[in-house]
Formats: structure tokens, C-alpha cells, sequence
């Protein structure tokens, strides 16, 4: 369109193009198209292999173990469905449509029962799986070789790997959440420090340009809270991708289909958020978020970079019929709305937009980018398996005291923050602490600072930690972490040696 314009002049076509392009926001959009490119195709770098299926996990074993781990859960929903004796999808009666449409914000009152469900899996049964992962190729002396995965053969980032890579946070002098625990009882820009009105008109002037690579490199110090919604749509791409049209249409889709996962996702949040004095008022448009999510098929594009598949079940009709299960392919685990990932660990995104559509097209962009990788068996270096060597390397090699403790005691380090990895902290952390970690996957493009935390506040409480001896009672010592500040953690974990 733009070459065939009155700008553009035949007789010299080069010149006068280039100059069309400068002269809008074209070169804008073709930045960030660039930039959004590579970053999706870079996603899932990994060794060069032999064909696709390698392609996507060189490690025939890990790939055995994920297939084996997809029938599991499988077999679990199928079977949850005989007891119960309902189907994983039908149409949804006119009067249950009527009735779903008139609650349709206020879902947390829509009546449906729940009593007889449970959780397809918990995140401890997903670390199970991960612990009885065998390599063919490494011979098991005794059983305390599984103590750090020693036997996976997964290169991840050493310490000083990992100053150089957080350097900018590391060294920052000025950088927002170091020194104060805020609380997001308001979104306004006003009563900020000097600092942060500094922060703020610089970041509408990022803002305005609409250059994701600059937004990226203006968060590494940390978002202002009245920016902090534009600019990860701006780096995630979602405010590009923003449709009304396509998200009524998976309201639709939501008000036609009655499905098994429906009624999971509405007791997930019932036992999480709901539960949690910081989210429950979001109820209902998490219930909105996570439906919809459900039946968003663009979804499945989020299965080219990982080795997990989508499940294929024989739905009931006439004819029956083999489909993917749920349309977006996601089986969600206990806990799974608190990712406003449903990556984004659901609820503390809520805070950021008034207006549900932005806030579902960040949701999945985030999951997209990276909370899929945290529940599938992968040697990819930011997987949960990676991440959980990683925590355990740092553990066993800067806070050996902790480290000896714990096998002292028959306590597996991994057990103790798993949770913590999985979820992304989700549900652990304060609002306002949780945003400012996420602000740095986002800036840092990686999910390896969620181990790093985890050693670091391990390290933080290490006194405490070093006079109990079970697992129940170190969960004690680390179910409030709502004192803590994040950004001064991971400074200090970062600046030097691990020693709090």
C-alpha cells in the first residue's frame, strides 16, 4: 500500500520509499515485527537434530517421559468423567445458557456443582514424575545421586553466568521496589517519590515512541505502577494483537459449550484465589479470563516450541469424534488460576487493566512466552527441569550449610521450592513484590531469576532454617514470605557471594 502511495515516486523508487517509511510509524512496527520474530523463533533454540519430533527435545528419554506423563493425565480425566458420569464437553442447555449470560460478570454466583471433582494433578505430583526421570546413559551408583540431577545431562547458567546476564539489576543504584514495600491499594501516580515521577515521565516517553526493544531496556530498572500494564503489552506484543472481535467470540464459545475443564478451573479458584485476601475480589473476571482461555485454539500454537502435545479424546456424538482436548490443548493443574497464565499466574494481572480484553491477550501472551514451560518435561534450559538444576546447583555450590542440612536430614532441597518455581511465586509473594519479579522475566527475558530468588531467600532465612529438621517444619519457617523485598534479594544475591 505504502509503495504504490503518492510518496513513493517510480523514478526513484529507493530513496522516496525509505523516506515514506521514516515518516509514519511504519518503521516502528516493522522494529517491533522484527523484534517479536526473533524472539518467538529463538524460543526454543536447541541442539541441531535429526527431524521435528527431535527438534522440539533431542532427549529421547525426557520425550518417552512426557508422552507417558500426557497419558496419565489423560486417563485421569476420562476416568474422573465415568465417576462422575458426565462428558468432557457438550452443548449447554438454552436455560443454563440464558442463566450463564445474565451472571456472566458475576460467574462466582453461576451455580454448578463441584463436589465430586479434583485436580487432574498438583504441582507435587508433576515433581514426582520429574524425580523418577532415568538417563539410559549415566550408570546410578546410589539412590543419593538423584540429590542434583547429576545424571541429566542439562547445561544451566552458573553464578557468575548469571551476574553478567542480571548485570544492569545487579549494579542499579536507582532501581523501584529496592528500598519499599508498597501496597497496590490504588494505581495512581500520585503521592510518588521525586524518583519515581522522574521514572514516570520517562516512561511515557518510551511509551510513546512504541519501540519494544526500548521498553525492555526501560524496565530493567523496575516499572512505575500506573505503566507497568502498557509496558509489558508493549514487549509481549499483545497490545498489537488485541482483538474485541476474537474475544467475544470465545465468550460465545463459553456460553455454547459446557465443558469438564469449566468446572475444574471454577473450584481451582475457589480454593486458591478465592482464598487469598489480596485476589478474591478479582473472582469474577478471573473466571471470564480462564474460560475463555480454555477455547482459544491460537492457543495451540504454544505446542511449535514445547514437547508436550495437545490430548486427543473420543468426544460422545453422533458420530463420535476425535478432538483436541481442551480446544486450547491446556490441562490445568491445581493452582492454575493463580497464574494469570493462566502465565500469567492469573490473579495479580487483574490489577493492571480495567478493561478484560487487554488483560486476557497479556494473560496469554505471558503463557506463550513462558509459563508453558513450567509444567512440561523438557531439556530446555529455562523448563521446570532446568530451573530446578539450576536452584540446586547454586544451593549446593554458594549456601553449602543449607545444602548439608537438609541431606543430613533426608529433606530434598527441591521439595521445599517447588511450588514457589512452578507457580512463578504466584500466591507466595505480596502483589506488588510479585509484579516487580515478573517485571524482571520480562526485561531479562528469563524465567532463571525465580531460582535465583529461591536460593536467596533460603539463604535469607538460613538461621531459621538451620534449627529445624523436618519438612513441615521448614514449610513453617517459609509460608510468610510477605516481609520480604524482592529486588533487594536478588541485589544482594547478585552483587556477591550468596551470604545474607
Amino acid at each position: 500500500m505504502l509503495a504504490a502511495s503518492q510518496d513513493v515516486s517510480i523514478d526513484d523508487f529507493k530513496k522516496t520509499l525509505v523516506q515514506a517509511v521514516n515518516l509514519g510509524s511504519m518503521e516502528t512496527n516493522l522494529r517491533n515485527a522484527v523484534f517479536h520474530w526473533l524472539r518467538s523463533h529463538g524460543n526454543n533454540k536447541q541442539i541441531v537434530v535429526r527431524d521435528e519430533m527431535t527438534s522440539r527435545e533431542s532427549l529421547d528419554y525426557l520425550r518417552k517421559a512426557q508422552i507417558t506423563w500426557e497419558r496419565r493425565i489423560q486417563k485421569s480425566l476420562e476416568s474422573m468423567c465415568e465417576e462422575i458420569g458426565i462428558n468432557l464437553s457438550c452443548l449447554r442447555s438454552s436455560v443454563d445458557r440464558d442463566e450463564m449470560l445474565q451472571k456472566w460478570n458475576e460467574l462466582s454466583t453461576y451455580n454448578t456443582s463441584l463436589e465430586r471433582l479434583r485436580p487432574v494433578y498438583a504441582p507435587k505430583d508433576f515433581l514426582e514424575v520429574l524425580f523418577s526421570l532415568h538417563n539410559p546413559n549415566y550408570r546410578m551408583i546410589s539412590d543419593d545421586m538423584i540429590w542434583d540431577f547429576s545424571y541429566l545431562p542439562l547445561k544451566v547458567k552458573t553464578l557468575p553466568e548469571l551476574r553478567y546476564h542480571f548485570r544492569d539489576l545487579a549494579t542499579a543504584d536507582l532501581l523501584l521496589g529496592l528500598t519499599c514495600c508498597q501496597c497496590l491499594t490504588t494505581l495512581s501516580c500520585g503521592s510518588t517519590s521525586q524518583g519515581e515521577q522522574e521514572r514516570i515521565a520517562l516512561g511515557e516517553k518510551v511509551l510513546l515512541h512504541q519501540h519494544a526493544p526500548v521498553c525492555q531496556e526501560f524496565l530493567k530498572l523496575g516499572a512505575p505502577r500506573c505503566l507497568r500494564g502498557r509496558l509489558w503489552a508493549q514487549i509481549l506484543g499483545s497490545n498489537s494483537k488485541t482483538s474485541e472481535q476474537h474475544y467475544s467470540e470465545l465468550k460465545q464459545r463459553v456460553l455454547h459449550y459446557d465443558m469438564l475443564i469449566d468446572k475444574l478451573i471454577t473450584k481451582d479458584i475457589q480454593l486458591t484465589a478465592c482464598n487469598d485476601d489480596q485476589y478474591f475480589v478479582f473472582e469474577d473476571v478471573l473466571h471470564q479470563i480462564m474460560l475463555c482461555f480454555t477455547r482459544d485454539t491460537d492457543v495451540l500454537s504454544v505446542f511449535n516450541n514445547s514437547t508436550s502435545h495437545p490430548i486427543l479424546t473420543s468426544l460422545k456424538g453422533k458420530p463420535p469424534m476425535e478432538a483436541i482436548y481442551p480446544p486450547n490443548g491446556i490441562i490445568p493443574f491445581h493452582g492454575f488460576s493463580m497464574y494469570v497464565h493462566c502465565s500469567l499466574l492469573a490473579a495479580p494481572v487483574c490489577y493492571l487493566f480495567n478493561d478484560p480484553v487487554p488483560l486476557y491477550y497479556t494473560f496469554r501472551a505471558f503463557y506463550l512466552r513462558y509459563w508453558f514451560r513450567l509444567h512440561v518435561i523438557s531439556s530446555h534450559p529455562q523448563s521446570i527441569l532446568g530451573l530446578c538444576i539450576l536452584f540446586q546447583r547454586l544451593l549446593q555450590r554458594h549456601e553449602t550449610k543449607i545444602w548439608s542440612h537438609f541431606m543430613s536430614h533426608n529433606i530434598h532441597p527441591i521439595r521445599v521450592v517447588f511450588k514457589w518455581l512452578m507457580k512463578g511465586f504466584s500466591g507466595h509473594l505480596l502483589p506488588e513484590q510479585l509484579l516487580n519479579l515478573w517485571d524482571m522475566i520480562i526485561a531479562y527475558d528469563s524465567l532463571e531469576v525465580l531460582p535465583l530468588l529461591a536460593v536467596a531467600i533460603l539463604s535469607f532465612r538460613k538461621d531459621n532454617l538451620l534449627q529445624v529438621t523436618t519438612l513441615q517444619n521448614i514449610d513453617s519457617v517459609l509460608v510468610d514470605l510477605s516481609s520480604l523485598n524482592i529486588m533487594s534479594l536478588l541485589q544482594l544475591a547478585l552483587k556477591g557471594p550468596i551470604k545474607m
